[in-house]
């Protein structure tokens, strides 16, 4: 397959990319909530939806054949796609939120007791903070918090004086979702391995934004959402080392996760499958293979170079609004930027912007204890990908300053 390299060309697999909104047309700047879906997507979803529809890994007839080859299928390309060992490291789930879960639960049952320790970011999603303080709260361990400094950058200065033998798990996000900045996670677990602690990288804007290769990184864990890389909402996935996997028990119990059941014991199935209890979502799985099979279609250096001049836009064009206040405003940044105006409330502004057609997030992000660090109720948030153009940059920053002036007087 050619490469894309064509902003044009890419946004022709985006038919929801052309919708008018209130009379205008759309300026889709969500993208940190949830992206478009390629044709590549919505075709495979209306294919399995429509004929190709079987339950999997159950049955001998051919549209469970066929509906089985294709969610394995899946599963090797997103092996490939993060550089997993195995495709028994590749777990499937219905979003980062659940990958976080998984392992908050299944891995605090078998590694973590009474005294221990676990690591979170200030910064971090509730999917990554509520999960622990449930998991520490169980286990009787203590939750300890890695703060940020007034940029929203990791006081690294800080992990070293709570990163001890006590600490079990370091589970913090690749990317910040709503700062946008390119965490030191390297870092980060070469200090939590030399303490004897694991790490769990929150990758749902990792996954988009930088080339995520699970060897290199060294994390133990990486969990990712479908939905945020082009894919169908209620997909998602949980890597994790197999010398760790093989050594935690199942979270949930249920069909396929079995190996043998009597009214006495039950004796669980080999990886990957012990974690994937019940019918999965298959169809969303076959089509999340699929939209990383488009991503892989891009030409990374068109990407690289697009969502680089992207940020620079954006971010200088931000800067110049008088009486915006940019959050993390740092060098290592994806094209996502959040930021408060004085005298006008963040939900005010985004309701008028979407009346101009530009759409954007407003509110605390699901970030509460980040909101409390920086002392505001809530932010707008816009937040790019790679079919987005410069052309709605200037959109947006005109729809602002029309936005603002409406709203001051």
């Amino acid at each position: 397959m050619a490469l894309l390299n064509n902003i044009q060309d890419i946004r022709d697999q985006f038919p929801a990319l052309g919708q008018k909104v209130n009379g205008k047309d759309l300026v889709y700047f969500d993208n940190g909530a949830t992206a478009q879906k390629p044709l590549c997507v919505t075709g495979r979803l209306n294919e399995m939806n429509s004929g190709i529809n079987g339950n999997i890994h159950r049955a001998v007839h051919d549209l469970s054949a066929k509906c089985t080859m294709l969610y394995e299928g899946a599963r090797e390309t997103v092996r490939a796609f993060i550089n997993a060992e195995s495709t028994d490291e590749v777990i499937f789930t219905s979003g980062t939120t659940a990958s976080v879960n998984l392992v908050a639960n299944s891995f605090t049952a078998s590694f973590i007791s009474k005294g221990d320790a676990v690591i979170i970011c200030e910064a971090d999603h509730h999917s990554n903070i509520v999960p622990w303080q449930m998991a520490c709260e169980r286990a009787g361990a203590e939750l300890r918090i890695l703060p940020v400094d007034d940029n929203g950058c990791w006081r690294m200065d800080e992990l070293d004086k709570i990163l001890d033998r006590k600490v079990k798990i370091v589970s913090v996000a690749h990317i910040s979702n709503v700062l946008g900045i390119v965490n030191p996670v390297e870092e980060l677990v070469k200090k939590a391995h030399a303490a004897g602690a694991v790490v769990l990288l929150d990758g749902a804007q990792g996954i988009v934004h930088s080339s995520v290769d699970v060897q290199k990184l060294n994390c133990d864990f990486y969990a990712f959402s479908g939905h945020k890389i082009y894919g169908p909402t209620g997909t998602g996935i949980l890597y994790g080392k197999r010398s760790i996997l093989e050594r935690m028990g199942p979270w949930m119990g249920g069909g396929d996760m079995v190996e043998t059941v009597t009214l006495q014991k039950t004796t669980y199935a080999p990886l990957p499958l012990r974690f994937e209890a019940g019918t999965p979502n298959f169809i969303g799985a076959a089509a999340l293979g699929d939209a990383l099979q488009f991503v892989s279609s891009l030409d990374k250096e068109f990407v690289h170079n697009h969502e680089e001049r992207l940020t620079d836009l954006l971010m200088n064009g931000l800067r110049n609004i008088e009486g915006l206040k940019i959050y993390g405003d740092a060098p290592e940044k994806i094209p996502l930027a959040s930021f408060t105006i004085d005298g006008v409330h963040h939900a005010d502004l985004a309701m008028l912007l979407d009346k101009m057609g530009v759409a954007v997030r407003s509110g605390m992000m699901c970030c509460e204890p980040l909101m409390s660090r920086f002392g505001v109720t809530g932010m707008v948030r816009v937040s790019l990908t790679v079919y987005n153009t410069e052309e709605e940059i200037d959109i947006l920053l005109k729809s602002l300053s029309r936005a603002v002036n409406m709203l001051r007087q």
